[in-house]
């Protein structure tokens, strides 16, 4: 498989999906910028900003493990949920088939 498709549930609660590679070794944040969303990613994917938040609706569990500077950042959000990852930290990949992912990092979501 070199393409998944990732669902992004949009502020009016509609989902548009979208074919990504995984053959690129892309980042969910690159992927999401590549497709026009409203990424700040102020520090261009370092796990040091916190502008690139994502609330994992579907497919948590298909994660990687979160690692402990992302976990930091990810403590220092108001609107952090359960299911809170950095998109920068996300590398796209076969498990991630199917996600649906809403972007929160604007701070207003």
């Amino acid at each position: 498989m070199s393409d998944i498709t990732i669902n992004i549930q949009n502020s009016d609660n509609t989902i548009t999906s979208l074919v990504a590679p995984i053959d690129m070794g892309l980042s969910m944040m690159e992927f999401l910028k590549g497709n026009d969303y409203d990424i700040v990613a102020t520090c261009g994917g370092l796990a040091l900003c916190a502008t690139c938040h994502v609330k994992i609706i579907k497919g948590f569990e298909n994660l990687n493990s979160i690692s402990d500077d992302e976990n930091a950042m990810l403590d220092t959000l108001p609107n952090i949920t359960n299911t809170s990852r950095l998109s920068c930290q996300l590398k796209l990949s076969e498990q991630m088939n199917g996600m649906v992912v809403k972007i929160m990092g604007d701070g207003l979501s």
